[in-house]
């Protein structure tokens, strides 16, 4: 008889962890919008579905102010079996003061964010013990929290709408002690996240400024290593015509549901194998040195340019200080567009 050994064991639990998220979040999503509709209409169950919408509309500003977090699932062990399958690792190069509110700002998106979700939607790494009396809030599409179910498990992470309101809400309502963490090239930056890039999109990205000097909270540069090493990004000869296609896909997604899409692989469920499980790669997120920023209720275009610039400077500071550190080489250098 063939016994799993214990290390066995741990890489079904790494790989079942990261297996299930995706799906999770998508099966969460799908199960409301399927079946509110059908048991209004088609069945005698109509009051779940009358139920579930009065619910949905009583509780609407929730998600925009703080949510529900729960620790019991931030620290579920789940999480640190996804954390080990790569693994994920938090760095912390200065403390952040609980008496101040802060905007962690993340660089790069990578295809699916895998490091920013594990460092900052669940205690796997220990957020809490790096950064005693600091709650992070993590930024998402506010369509998320439009559909039952999933915005109660979404919240239940401390995630929440990346929204101006939301943020504002966070960074002045809350008292002190607040960090939300936005990535800021958002999903058009996924397009930029190739193994052995370090391209962000950042240049024209200047609302998070905008918003750190209208509430006075102090700016975080951090930087996920190894995060655009976890899948491949496909791409097709020029003029052929699978170029052509995902051209004509990704315009009529943007234009129609604001995403971006691109095609990508990992491994499969066996190494070597080719599938949509991410590689087995580390990713380590720094989290740099807060940036001073004075409180302005309406900052000038001149203002917000010139934090904008000093926000740059630390980034790119950040990104040389730890580079060769987690896998790039000494001649790497931090591409801004």
């Amino acid at each position: 008889m063939t016994f799993i050994s214990q290390l066995d064991l741990q890489e079904i639990l790494q790989t079942f962890s990261v297996l299930q998220w995706v799906p999770c979040f998508a099966i969460l999503g799908t199960i409301p919008i399927i079946l509110i509709p059908y048991f209004l209409v088609f069945t005698k169950f109509w009051l779940v579905s009358v139920f579930a919408l009065a619910w949905l509309f009583y509780d609407w500003n929730t998600p925009s102010q703080g949510g529900r977090r729960s620790d019991w699932i931030r620290n579920w062990t789940l999480w640190k079996y996804f954390r080990n399958y790569f693994p994920v690792k938090l760095v912390k190069t200065h403390d952040l003061s609980p008496k101040r509110n802060y905007i962690i700002a993340n660089h790069p998106h990578g295809i699916v964010s895998y490091g920013i979700f594990v460092n900052f939607a669940t205690e796997a790494t220990g957020f809490a013990q790096l950064f005693p009396d600091i709650t992070p809030y993590v930024g998402t599409l506010e369509v998320t929290f439009w559909i039952p179910i999933l915005r109660e498990y979404v919240m239940s992470m401390g995630v929440c709408p990346v929204s101006e309101l939301s943020l504002k809400y966070l960074l002045t309502q809350r008292g002190s002690g607040n960090a939300v963490v936005v990535v800021v090239g958002g999903a058009a930056e996924a397009l930029l996240c190739r193994p052995g890039a370090s391209t962000i999109l950042l240049k024209p990205r200047k609302g998070f400024v905008r918003l750190a000097l209208e509430t006075g909270s102090y700016l975080v540069p951090s930087y996920s290593f190894g995060e655009n090493e976890v899948l491949n990004q496909e791409s097709f000869a020029e003029g052929s015509w699978k170029s052509f296609f995902l051209k004509i896909l990704q315009k009529a997604l943007k234009k129609f549901m604001g995403l971006t899409f691109c095609i990508f692989h990992g491994r499969g469920l066996t190494k070597g194998s080719w599938g949509f499980l991410p590689f087995n790669r580390p990713i380590t997120t720094v989290v740099g040195e807060p940036l001073p920023i004075p409180k302005i209720e309406k900052p000038t275009k001149e203002t917000v340019d010139k934090y904008h610039a000093l926000y740059i400077s630390a980034l790119r500071k950040l990104f040389d200080q730890h580079k060769t550190q987690y896998g790039l080489s000494e001649t790497q250098e931090l591409t801004i567009i």
